[in-house]
């Protein structure tokens, strides 16, 4: 535990420390500080990278402000600072901080976006929408097959790995081994925040071995697919750096993977927990819509996002230094009392549901469009297949503040009678 505000003032747990989120996200906590401290210093700890303490942003109000101002709350770094980026740990800027499109700034960061919008569309993504459809069914059917299964990697991980790979290259023969390295260095098993291990950096190194023949045979024997794009793009007139391309690659397959299946594995526990709800969902599925930004705003599989404040100025009632970070907790805000009526209920017909999991301004996740449409396709597969689904084991979480995971899920799924 650290003490916040005045002397013998509330009480707040420490966020860096991961323990704390071993058995997912907890809500439970962050309803308590919106309600008693919805902005605050958070001090350094043990936990704390750095040793650098940093502002909490847990109000919905207060996150589309900062969301609002990248300007005034940089991705990258403050001026003059040689660390920044996303993550509560300082990064070296040019090693992930403006480098990474989600950690630049602009204009660099519309222009580096530009290259990739095309292509994610949802013009674009008609073209593919019968090909998901059918491999969402496939993937229902082949679970079903087996009975028992892990939901996690048999079906809520396989149509986002298969969907990425396809939209930035990649052979579908190597989607799981992408898949286990991605989980292996966004995971934090093992370790602390700010920290490595033997398995998390042979995870990294390989998956960059790999984007780079990846890159050599896309420059050599171009497609239409997004490293393809990028390898033959220009800024300003000049192309792109080999390690842009490279970063851009591990970002694209970690994120068009991973946020994905956390969405569709913790948005089916939230409808699972809410007696009836299958069944209902089943039976209208002109819900289905409403059901999906329900299970976003429920997962808020990105907890946080970090950035770093530019100049002094006022947030809050709070005097915020130049170069402080601040932090902003997208799954708190998805659960503010003061613009989500009973947020902690699962409410397919919430309207509006101006939910963030997908972030707000010039940063709104560029994938958005392509996530929504594969949950609602294997909620729709799942729904028109599945007569009920039941857990056979505990819910193993990833450990982890920056990413809200599931490691493994099993589960009985009962087909419906035909």
């Amino acid at each position: 535990m650290l003490e916040t505000g005045a002397p013998g003032g509330p009480t707040t747990p420490d966020l860096t420390d991961l323990d704390l989120f071993d058995d997912g996200f907890p809500h439970e906590v962050f309803a308590d500080l919106r309600r008693e401290t919805p902005l605050f210093w958070h001090p350094p700890t043990e936990h704390t990278p750095d040793g650098v303490g940093f502002w909490v942003v847990t109000t919905h109000e207060l996150a589309r402000e900062v969301a609002a101002d990248p300007g005034l709350y940089s991705s990258a770094a403050a001026p003059g600072q040689e660390g920044g980026g996303t993550l509560i740990e300082d990064l070296p800027v040019g090693l992930g901080p403006g480098v990474l499109l989600n950690m630049s700034d602009d204009p660099r960061h519309s222009q580096f976006r530009k290259l990739l919008t095309p292509s994610v569309l949802p013009k674009a993504l008609r073209t593919i929408e019968d090909d998901l459809r059918s491999r969402s069914r496939s993937i229902v059917d082949d679970a079903l097959e087996k009975g028992e299964c892990d939901f996690v990697l048999d079906v809520a991980a396989e149509l986002p790995l298969q969907a990425v790979s396809q939209l930035i290259g990649v052979p579908q023969e190597d989607r799981h081994r992408l898949f286990g390295w991605a989980n292996a260095t966004l995971d934090y098993d093992g370790r602390e925040l700010g920290q490595a291990t033997e398995r998390s950096m042979q995870a990294a190194a390989e998956m960059y071995a790999y984007g780079a023949e990846l890159l050599a045979s896309k420059r050599e024997s171009p497609g239409s697919d997004l490293i393809s794009v990028v390898a033959q793009a220009t800024i300003d007139g000049q192309p792109l750096s080999e390690f842009e391309i490279q970063m851009l690659f591990n970002l694209l397959m970690a994120a068009g993977s991973e946020t994905t299946r956390n969405s569709i594995t913790l948005g089916l526990l939230g409808i699972l927990a809410h007696e009836g709800m299958w069944q209902r969902l089943a039976e209208d599925p002109s819900l289905v819509p409403g059901a999906v930004e329900e299970m976003l705003r429920f997962a808020s599989s990105t907890p946080y996002n970090r950035r770093s404040a530019t100049r002094t100025h006022h947030l809050g009632g709070e005097t915020i230094a130049a170069g402080d970070k601040v932090t902003v907790w997208w799954a708190s805000a998805n659960r503010d009392e003061a613009v989500f009526a009973r947020p902690d209920v699962f409410d397919p017909t919430r309207n509006p549901n101006p939910h963030l999991a997908f972030g707000r301004g010039g940063h709104f996740c560029l994938g958005a469009p392509l996530a929504r449409l594969e949950m609602t396709l294997v909620l729709e597969a799942l729904l028109e297949s599945v007569e009920r689904i039941e857990q056979t084991g505990p819910v193993e979480y990833s450990r982890s503040n920056k990413h809200s995971g599931v490691r493994r899920m099993p589960v009985r799924m009962v087909k419906r009678d035909d």
